[in-house]
């Protein structure tokens, strides 16, 4: 009797263990996605509503938003909402949350409303970088750079036609701005170079991966670590003023409910129009039908509410063509990926430009390619070297094969001709000399190493140089080149930095830069008016 009495215990206690092996197997099958949504759950006070979680992750755009943020936590909730705020900012990206932070040091009471379901907005699609002059971490690894060579070079790129007090402002405050971000707790000292550049000035985390969603993960956990109120769903739809001073703003919450919110400053940190295909046909007609690598939220408000207060544009028409975009899924190859020792073949396998010369010229050489496509052709060192093709492995975008053979047979092109493009190029790099085509730049490493790997590429719209005019104090101006009292703007709302073509890996700079200034202007107005 003991024994069966034994047995029957034995077996009820492998019953329970097997229950809860089957528990945890079930909650960690479920992939990224859900343990972010169960960790939002465990902290339901805190966050919006659960269904707007599931939403999130049904979309894949939103998905990667809300992994981007949600180890930070979650956001703020309406009942929290406040009648007035020391400084509005609109706009949840990159330039929005480090403009927050700025202004939260200076003594302000601000808050961020972002319209999308999650904060990060184009800059969660960086990827390459951000683009910085004598810093810290170039004199850390003997990369004698200057602020002089980071202008000259960003205004060739911009075929000499930047504001040039913007760009100089620009340069000599980019050494600070990653200075600014480590302390933060963003590090940024992985280097590597990108289109148009001579020296390597791309800043890129530790280990080499995507800047945009760690960029994001660490704005959000400063912002929520500081106190500071970040409302999603909550789309701006006119910035209010008194006097022509802006004062305020009209947001609806979750496409119901609007609210009047004052404040003593306007800060307008919404993006570009780089979704709204209806501005691009206004602009840019020749672009209409190209795919977009921007996120759904890039549609402009920020530049239209601008122009309600009085505020004027600038190179408006001057919008930017990404040469490598796959076009089936519309996401952006980052430059990096090209720095690190990538090559450009046409679907003959053979080569047929400069990889590193400025956006514009690249993409101009792939339009006149059949069906404007070609394919990015790298190894196994240069996947090592540039973290971000894990995250297009994840998507599907990348083909492989052990060898150049097994590739092109993958790729459907034909063998030698790969084969003898790469030999080219693995003898130019052992010359130091690219005599075909000119290339003197990401030349460290030959191609050597298998397997090899390919994306299918094909220029997108990316970024749109024009916006809203500004001054260097990032205060907007009216068409009389007047300051408009209490409104400011940073990031790619604006406009006349980039010129005619921006250089990769300025657009993260530029937030952070613009952004940390917005902040610091906004605070000093709100000081001086009290």
């Amino acid at each position: 009797m003991k024994r069966i009495n034994q047995t029957w215990t034995i077996l009820l206690m492998l019953a329970l263990s097997a229950m809860l092996i089957l528990a945890g197997c079930g909650n960690g099958s479920a992939g990224a996605t859900k343990t972010a949504e169960a960790t939002n759950k465990s902290t339901s006070t805190e966050v919006k509503t659960a269904a707007d979680q599931t939403t999130a992750a049904k979309n894949e755009e939103k998905t990667e938003a809300t992994a981007g943020a949600s180890a930070a936590g979650s956001y703020t909730p309406l009942e929290q909402l406040q009648d007035h705020y020391d400084i509005v900012i609109i706009g949840g990206g990159g330039a929005g949350m480090t403009a927050a932070l700025e202004a939260k040091a200076a003594g302000m009471n601000p808050v961020i409303f972002e319209k999308m379901e999650a904060p990060g907005g184009n800059t969660l699609k960086s990827s390459s970088g951000m683009n910085a002059s004598q810093t810290k971490f170039q004199a850390a690894q003997g990369i004698k750079d200057s602020n002089d060579l980071f202008y000259e070079e960003t205004l060739k790129g911009g075929h000499d036609t930047n504001n040039k007090e913007m760009l100089r402002f620009f340069v000599d405050h980019s050494a600070s701005a990653i200075d600014w971000l480590d302390s933060q707790g963003i590090t940024l000292d992985n280097l590597t170079i990108t289109g148009g550049m001579k020296e390597k000035r791309t800043h890129r985390p530790t280990d080499g991966s995507a800047v945009g969603q760690y960029l994001v993960k660490g704005l959000v956990a400063d912002v929520q670590k500081q106190g500071i109120q970040l409302f999603v769903g909550a789309d701006v739809k006119e910035i209010t003023q008194e006097n022509g001073r802006a004062n305020g703003v009209k947001v609806i919450f979750d496409g119901s409910s609007e609210k009047t919110v004052s404040a003593d400053a306007v800060i307008v940190a919404t993006g570009g129009f780089g979704a709204n295909q209806e501005l691009i046909k206004k602009y840019r007609p020749d672009l209409e039908g190209y795919v977009t690598t921007n996120q759904p939220g890039s549609t402009g408000d920020g530049i239209s509410m601008i122009e309600a207060m009085g505020g004027t544009t600038v190179d408006m028409d001057q919008i930017q063509v990404h040469p490598t975009v796959n076009q089936e899924q519309s996401y952006l190859i980052g430059e990096a990926v090209r720095g690190e020792g990538a090559i450009l073949v046409d679907k003959t396998g053979s080569r047929f430009f400069n990889e590193m010369d400025t956006r514009d010229k690249v993409t101009a050489a792939i339009t006149k390619l059949d069906n404007r496509e070609a394919y990015l052709i790298f190894d196994s060192g240069v996947k090592s070297r540039a973290k971000a093709i894990e995250q297009y492995e994840k998507k599907g975008l990348v083909q492989s094969g052990e060898t150049p053979e097994a590739l092109a047979q993958t790729l459907g092109m034909p063998a030698d001709t790969l084969q003898a493009a790469l030999d080219k190029w693995n003898a130019a790099v052992a010359a130091k000399k690219d005599a075909e085509f000119g290339r003197d730049t990401g030349m460290e490493h030959d191609l050597s190493a298998g397997p090899y790997y390919a994306i299918k590429i094909g220029p997108g719209i990316h970024y749109t140089m024009g916006g809203v005019k500004i001054n260097n104090n990032t205060e907007v101006l009216n068409k009389e080149g007047q300051v408009i009292p209490g409104l400011y703007a940073a990031g790619e709302v604006t406009g006349g930095l980039h010129g005619q073509n921006r250089i990769g890996g300025n657009s993260v700079a530029e937030i952070v830069i613009f952004g940390r200034e917005a902040g610091v202007k906004a605070a000093e107005f709100v000081k001086a008016k009290q």
